[in-house]
């Protein structure tokens, strides 16, 4: 069957069937690649994108269950060349390693950013809590959150 969605603010169109995973329509048919499979059982936050501003499990979600809905993944946060502040405090912060977990990071940390620009650490840790990285102890993920919340209100660069 057709769906249609909107993903990174454009109209789209995808043929999907029942068994069809948002996961897969995202990376086979849109080449969005950003979006990785860890686990495929929605355990590890790899193929997080946000659905409606909610981070949500791509590898668990049927793509039928899109339909109609806005899609974000990490390619539709940068704008006019310049990258999101969550993106960009990933980078200050040295958030990144091997880079499998970031996407899905990044977009948890939206989600929650969209909702509460002034989260404490534990907030931040609860929201960032259904995603796995087995490269940075998690110290610096969290300390990005933090700066780019304060950007974000405003706050001075650090």
């Amino acid at each position: 069957m057709k769906i249609e969605l909107t993903v990174n603010g454009r109209k789209q169109t995808g043929e999907v069937d029942a068994s069809t995973r948002l996961i897969d329509l995202l990376r086979m048919q849109l080449g969005l690649v950003s979006v990785k499979e860890g686990c495929g059982a929605g355990e590890c936050g790899a193929c997080t994108v946000l659905l409606d501003d909610d981070a949500v499990c791509s590898c668990i979600v049927p793509a039928v269950q899109a339909a109609g809905h806005e899609i974000t993944t990490v390619e539709g946060l940068e704008a006019d060349g310049e990258l999101d502040v969550i993106q960009q405090a990933f980078l200050d912060c040295d958030a990144v390693q091997c880079g499998f977990c970031t996407p899905g990071m990044i977009m948890s940390a939206k989600a929650l950013l969209i909702k509460n620009q002034n989260p404490s650490r534990d907030e931040i840790k609860t929201a960032l809590a259904g995603n796995i990285c087995r490269c940075t102890g998690y110290i610096p993920i969290v300390n990005a959150v933090e700066t780019a919340a304060e950007r974000m209100r405003g706050g001075k660069e650090e």
